[in-house]
């Protein structure tokens, strides 16, 4: 049975062990929330589709899905062996016929995910306005920006490694090889 990710991480090689912060299934509800009443609220965009960007994003698109009302599809951009480009290239040509995509995301925190999917969705030739992201959290400092968030936090200062719902199954070993995955985050 896998250690539970609240005891401590191992740390990997050459690094500090990352501050692991849990977030309750109770603040992820809110956030949810968060992200739906702002959807609700915005008078002049509604999305037809909401788009959960794979892996961290699928759990927080399916819950915004059932709170919407709004359909979901997915986008698996969780690794770059076999990017979704032909669905990037499918949902361009639906946004030239109007149709509006919701992204979403577990965390915009370096903003890589959100930028290649813009600078694809663009290539495409995808209507610019048809597209927004949403995301559980958002780094202030991040190279991109999303139109909707529930927290915000600023990795200048804020180091954390957050840990979702979903993610608390994982063990600790497997979650700091995570965190361990781009250094800078949390160092």
């Amino acid at each position: 049975m896998s250690e539970p990710a609240s005891e401590s991480a191992l740390p990997a090689r050459g690094t500090v062990d990352p501050v692991l912060t849990p977030i309750s299934y109770d603040q992820f509800l809110a956030d949810v929330q968060t992200l739906a009443d702002a959807i609700r609220h915005t008078p002049d965009w509604c999305p037809d589709r909401i788009i959960g960007v794979a892996r961290g994003g699928l759990v927080p698109a399916v819950y915004l899905s059932h709170a919407t009302g709004v359909p979901m599809l997915s986008c698996d951009m969780s690794h770059q062996a076999a990017p979704p480009w032909e669905l990037l290239v499918q949902l361009a040509q639906r946004t030239r016929s109007g149709e509006r995509f919701l992204f979403v995301d577990d965390i915009n925190d370096s903003g890589r995910t959100i930028g290649l999917l813009r600078h694809r969705l663009a290539a495409e030739g995808a209507e610019p306005a048809a597209a927004r992201f949403a995301t559980l959290l958002d780094n202030e400092v991040s190279a991109e920006r999303v139109d909707y968030r529930a927290r915000t936090i600023d990795r200048r200062t804020v180091k954390d490694w957050f840990v979702f719902p979903w993610e608390a199954v994982a063990s600790a070993a497997a979650i700091a090889a995570d965190a361990a995955e781009v250094p800078e985050r949390t160092a």
